[in-house]
């Protein structure tokens, strides 16, 4: 099992959802665990979990996000949701909307909560009331969890439960109201209005408004016990209990379909996260993280936030926005939004939840931050060390050679800065002055150019990281010099192959050696040290950048020559391999273009007017 590209560095151990992602950032498989970090774990273990999905996740995944929740409950019901909005080709497993159970609550004289799947107008006919009447609560991960939930509930507010066919012939009440289960609306024990009352308390303690009822609670139990009434003290700490059970639901699916933001914040001294949970027609449909720095209070950061977010219609804004303080300058954004958009900041309820979890999200990505921060700080200071610098290098620029089968040949230069992409600093090469595949001849080309650029507008980096061992270092030191950026330290990254014994077998393992100026033998990088991640994590992105340039430049040049009646694959391997560029073949004569083995004098001339016309 090779080395995969994805990092768990970051993952918490909490419970949540992971979503593997390939180049393009298309979602390829939705996960639920408990623990974030040890699931992922297991990916990364030869063989993984068994499945037989891994060998793809090795080999195409490119990232994963993960996704905090607070319960595991949570997780399955975002992972059925995510699911559902992204259709993952490896979830085997896709379910419908009536995966989870949900309590239903009819608009009868003395309802009760029902059992039913999800909300539907089928489930309202059943009611037998009009659609729409009937309130529908959940979902619910497992029959389990909901049985849990409703006899919590009835513990604290006691609503009948028995059938119609049982309520409409009892006499007497039945074990359940002795116990105090029931308030015996069958035999005219409360009145209407009374359940009423119950009916609604039963409703806000699902909808989340618990406080008013779980301070009666405490000041209960503390009465019964002050009375040392410890059997009546314990029933009142006991639905207190059950009451605090009920309201753990999940705050990952809305009960309507209101198009939705919510905006959680972390701050820790100026860093900041404001991290974006989007509900769309009833699902989450985005979660995402913003970091920046600030020092601006909570009320005026909200003004920054919501400007950089949705001002000048950069981004849909969605019909409501929670966040946990109103902005600055209120008024300014009623004005802007109109009537078009509600900013609520919610005191508990389900819009509480979703706030909390936002909350929790911007928390872990703010401790990611620091974390990285961290490492960032430790891997400078490592390769400098290393590298023989005078400090950590703040900027540092990566080379890396991209060709295909020998022709047209490109190059990348990737800019990290503190340890971290810088994407202004990002810069393509096509290599004019290479005849042929020659990685030295290039690489020295390349690396001349950029640091004849950098004296020009005074922007040479602190170290510059060369995609390879010995040779194409020294030809990189000769373009350094050639070039008059002596002070420029310059080291090589290679991977080589090597054996290692573990648990009495011999294992191949790739290893990573820097290339240092005048140094005999290179230096081999400690698995998962600060300095050798980082450099791999550059020369990757290096690598990755390089493709890419070269994969759209490869388009262009087939658009251009396959066109041509008699050119094939093959053909036209053979004409870049000889000129380089289509630049350089436009630049042959018939007769060059002829000599090529398998071209002729009547394909070459075809070649050359087809080259010759404008293209449109």
């Amino acid at each position: 099992m090779s080395e995969p590209r994805w990092s768990i560095d970051d993952v918490p151990e909490k419970p949540g959802v992971y979503l593997f992602r390939d180049d393009a950032g298309a979602v390829l498989y939705v996960g639920k665990a408990r623990k974030l970090r040890s699931r992922l774990r297991s990916y990364r273990r030869p063989g993984g979990d068994g499945r037989l999905l891994i060998r793809f996740l090795e080999d195409v995944a490119a990232s994963v996000e993960t996704i905090v929740t607070r319960t595991e409950q949570e997780a399955l019901l975002l992972e059925d949701s995510l699911i559902k909005t992204h259709k993952p080709p490896h979830n085997i497993r896709l379910k419908d909307d009536k995966s989870f159970l949900m309590l239903r609550l009819d608009a009868e004289e003395f309802p009760r909560f029902k059992f039913v799947r999800a909300h539907s107008p089928r489930n309202d006919r059943k009611s037998g009331e009009a659609s729409g009447r009937a309130r529908f609560f959940g979902p619910f991960a497992s029959a389990r969890s909901l049985r849990r939930t409703l006899g919590d509930l009835h513990r604290i507010v006691p609503l009948r439960d028995c059938p119609d066919s049982v309520f409409n012939n009892r006499s007497r009440p039945c074990i359940k109201h002795q116990i105090g289960l029931c308030a015996a609306p069958c035999v005219g024990l409360v009145s209407r209005a009374d359940y009423e009352r119950l009916v609604e308390r039963a409703v806000g303690v699902l909808a989340g408004d618990t406080a008013e009822l779980e301070r009666e609670l405490e000041e209960r139990m503390r009465s019964a016990s002050a009375q040392l009434e410890f059997e009546r003290a314990a029933g009142w700490r006991d639905r207190l209990a059950a009451l605090r059970r009920t309201v753990e639901r999940q705050g990952v699916r809305p009960g309507d379909r209101v198009a939705r933001d919510v905006l959680g914040l972390a701050r820790r001294g100026a860093d900041a996260v404001v991290h974006r949970i989007a509900f769309r027609d009833g699902r989450m449909s985005e979660s995402r993280s913003h970091t920046f720095r600030s020092e601006l209070p909570d009320e005026e950061l909200w003004h920054v936030v919501l400007t950089a977010l949705y001002g000048g219609g950069a981004r849909e804004r969605p019909a409501e926005i929670v966040l946990a303080a109103e902005p600055s300058e209120l008024e300014l954004f009623l004005d802007i939004f109109g009537a078009e958009v509600r900013l609520i900041v919610p005191a508990s309820g389900e819009r509480r939840r979703m706030l909390d979890l936002a909350n929790e999200n911007a928390r872990v990505a703010l401790s990611k931050r620091a974390a990285q921060a961290a490492f960032e700080e430790s891997a400078l200071e490592a390769l400098s060390e290393l590298a023989d610098l005078d400090g950590p290098p703040e900027v540092i620029d990566c080379f890396d050679i991209s060709n295909f089968q020998g022709a047209h040949v490109v190059a990348s230069r990737v800019r990290f800065r503190g340890g971290l992409a810088d994407k202004s600093g990002y810069r393509r090469f096509r290599v004019r002055g290479v005849e042929g595949q020659d990685d030295f001849a290039s690489m020295k080309e390349v690396v001349g150019r950029s640091l004849r650029r950098g004296l020009e507008e005074g922007d040479l980096p602190d170290l510059v990281v060369i995609d390879g061992g010995a040779a194409q270092l020294e030809k990189a030191l000769e373009a350094r010099d050639e070039a008059g950026a002596w002070d420029t330290p310059l080291i090589g990254l290679a991977k080589a192959r090597s054996e290692r014994r573990v648990g009495g077998v011999t294992k191949g393992a790739v290893e990573e050696r820097v290339y240092l100026p005048g140094a005999h033998e290179p230096i081999e990088l400690a698995r998962h040290s600060p300095a050798r991640l980082l450099l791999e994590r550059i020369r990757d992105e290096a690598h990755r950048f390089a493709i890419t340039y070269h994969r759209k430049e490869r388009g262009k040049l087939r658009s251009q020559i396959d066109s041509i009646p008699g050119v094939g694959d093959k053909k036209r391997k053979d004409l870049l391999r000889r000129f380089g560029s289509v630049a350089g073949l436009k630049e042959a004569s018939v007769e060059e273009i002829a000599a090529v083995p398998g071209i002729g004098p009547e394909l070459a001339a075809r070649i050359r007017e087809h080259l010759e016309e404008p293209r449109t």
